[in-house]
């Protein structure tokens, strides 16, 4: 469909009177910015390709939106996937996509902005696109298109959908965006050629044109070389990192919808990084090296978060919260606060330990509380391979901490089809989850809260790029479905006298989410194809349509052995090579290696492992001079 008008738009009450929770659409949300159009010289739309409730519940958006309406020469406004209801009325009226600061159709925008969290949102991509009435493929659009920029864990590996977007940040957006959206300025009044801007973009640090780089691949299919097509483009795209957490960006004043988001209290961001080394985990590499915020920069921050949202909860927000240095200040002075305050304080990625559990008794209703762990593999030579760090004593006693402590519900999470497993592995997920169970029962019958509910939850492991097993061989999805099966009868045959619960991601999205995760730039069409036959919400079960993707695959011979069921050679060129994220293949290829040999690495604030994030001259290994 195209759109040509230039005006703004608002859906009809009769229109809102359709569709399910019209507030998605409104706008004018507490704290949401307005500013005089007239005194604008680039407009930016923010897009998070799902419905509104997760988009909303995004950080990472809320302090870009922050950051660019912190410039008086841009305004920043929001949009993200229509639910299906209004998709269809949509599509049925010519009614373009729109923005809900202003209403005003995205194509007008200057920048449309692409948050890429996850794979199976791929298909939702192109429903932004088509329904502003932007040109699917980069090559086509016009000078008055708006530019595609993405961003997020999935711009890592790019080139699956590289053929939508111009531009790609890669890294933390505080960092150069203010440079780009200069030379964008400059470009705007020149009247030079879309591609133009395009090489003059390639030169900020962080900006991964993909337009510029030309892919030649070998008669097996593997990459052949990358290489720039002009010699101003870098060769590599190394990622940006802010150096001091506690000054630069952060929302003071979030966001606050008008009906319940997935994460519907403050979040309160205290670190980025992770010094665990899990071989497993994108986040723990790409988000290297750990840094820190203040204590008194959060502090402040937290009080001023709860002072303009009215928000009644509190979040801490880091991939390990116990690795903060100095949590139990922040805690105790949070739980203080929420207390003067009358609101509640959440914890999520804490260590089961003797403080963790003095903490949550104190901020948590006992009888209603629930405790995960994540010992993610089932024996200690799994863990081992993975690089978990938990022996089987640690879990052991965490859960004798909980269960002392009033605890009785406790959620244990695992992977199946890690590199190297066996089925006495996944068997050994079923005994150390009776094991748990049996801690339970040791107490005196006086001291039990009831019977104990034990959950045990598996999902499929997805090897990810710029981890040690993104060279590894994943499963499919007939030996995910054994796998889980096998487990499940283990669970049925040893504990169903232990009030044990069992659960399980789906097998068919795990393998699709593999492809997209190590693919290439041959798979573009694969997305539009199956886009084009009705795909979209892929990460809802609700709307997930395996049969077609099924014969998309089928139809468009995409070789899954090649993408996802082979070891691929530790010199083999991967799609991603062309991004520097700080930690090197020689780390990683070492990290693989060891994984073989299951030989545990120590965490980064216990001996250095020589990844190379040092380079960025911050965060733990920095603060240690190593």
């Amino acid at each position: 469909m195209s759109y040509t008008g230039k005006k703004k738009l608002a859906l009809s009450d009769e229109i809102l009177m359709q569709i399910e929770k019209p507030a998605r659409y409104i706008g004018n949300e507490i704290n949401s910015v307005s500013k005089d159009l007239d005194k604008i010289d680039i407009r930016f739309c923010m897009c998070f390709p799902d419905v509104y409730e997760i988009g909303m519940s995004h950080l990472g958006i809320q302090i870009l939106y922050d950051m660019f309406n912190s410039y008086e020469d841009i305004y920043c406004e929001r949009t993200y996937s229509p639910w299906p209801d209004l998709d269809k009325i949509m599509r049925e009226k010519e009614i373009p996509l729109f923005s809900l600061e202003t209403q005003t159709p995205i194509s007008e925008f200057d920048f449309l902005g692409i948050t890429l969290q996850y794979e199976m949102c791929y298909t939702n991509i192109l429903q932004i696109l088509d329904l502003s009435g932007i040109p699917f493929h980069a090559e086509d659009r016009r000078r008055d298109d708006p530019f595609v920029i993405g961003g997020g864990p999935c711009s890592y590996n790019p080139e699956p959908i590289a053929d939508f977007f111009d531009i790609f940040y890669i890294g933390e957006g505080e960092v150069t965006y203010r440079e780009l959206m200069d030379k964008y300025k400059e470009w705007k009044k020149s009247g030079k050629s879309r591609r133009e801007f395009l090489l003059e973009a390639a030169k900020v640090p962080g900006i991964y044109v993909p337009s510029l780089y030309e892919i030649e691949y070998n008669l097996d299919k593997t990459i052949k070389s990358i290489n720039p097509i002009n010699e101003n483009v870098p060769p590599t795209v190394e990622k940006q990192v802010v150096v001091n957490l506690s000054e630069t960006f952060y929302p003071k004043k979030p966001l606050v919808p008008y009906i319940k988001a997935t994460q519907d209290r403050v979040v309160l961001e205290i670190q980025r990084g992770c010094i665990r080394g899990c071989r497993f985990c994108q986040a723990g590499m790409i988000y290297r090296p750990i840094r820190p915020r203040d204590l008194e920069y959060l502090k402040k921050t937290a009080e001023e978060m709860l002072d303009s949202t009215g928000y009644e909860e509190i979040t801490l927000s880091s991939l390990s919260s116990s690795d903060y240095n100095e949590l139990k200040e922040l805690v105790y002075f949070l739980i203080e606060e929420c207390k003067r305050r009358k609101i509640n304080i959440s914890l999520p990625s804490l260590r089961i330990d003797a403080f963790s559990l003095d903490v949550m008794s104190q901020i948590q209703d006992v009888k209603k509380s629930s405790l995960t762990f994540a010992p993610e593999a089932g024996t200690q030579r799994m863990r081992n391979i993975i690089n978990k760090g938990l022996t089987e004593d640690n879990i052991l006693d965490g859960a004798w901490e909980a269960f002392t402590g009033g605890w009785n519900k406790v959620k244990l999470y695992f992977m199946l089809g890690l590199p190297h497993e066996k089925y006495d592995d996944i068997e050994g997920i079923a005994v150390l989850a009776d094991k748990i169970a049996a801690r339970y029962f040791e107490l005196p019958k006086e001291k039990r809260n009831g019977r104990p509910e034990i959950t045990v939850s598996t999902s499929f492991f997805v090897p990810k790029p710029f981890t040690p097993f993104q060279w590894a061989p994943m499963d499919t999805a007939d030996n995910f479905e054994k796998k889980r099966k096998f487990l499940l009868s283990k669970v049925k045959d040893q504990l169903n006298q232990r009030s044990i619960k069992y659960q399980c991601h789906d097998a068919v999205t795990s393998e699709l989410e593999g492809l997209f995760a190590r693919g290439d730039r041959r798979l573009g069409p694969v997305v539009e194809e199956a886009y084009r036959r009705g795909c979209i919400f892929d990460a809802w079960t609700d709307f997930f349509k395996p049969d077609i993707w099924e014969d998309v695959l089928n139809d468009m011979e995409v070789d899954r052995f090649f993408y996802n069921y082979r070891e691929r050679d530790l010199d083999e060129i991967l799609p991603w090579d062309v991004i520097d994220i700080g930690v090197t293949k020689k780390f990683l290829q070492r990290e693989y290696q060891r994984s073989l040999d299951e030989e545990v690495t120590p965490n980064c604030r216990m001996k250095c492992s020589g990844c190379g994030v040092m380079k960025f001259k911050t965060g733990v290994c920095y603060e240690n001079k190593i």
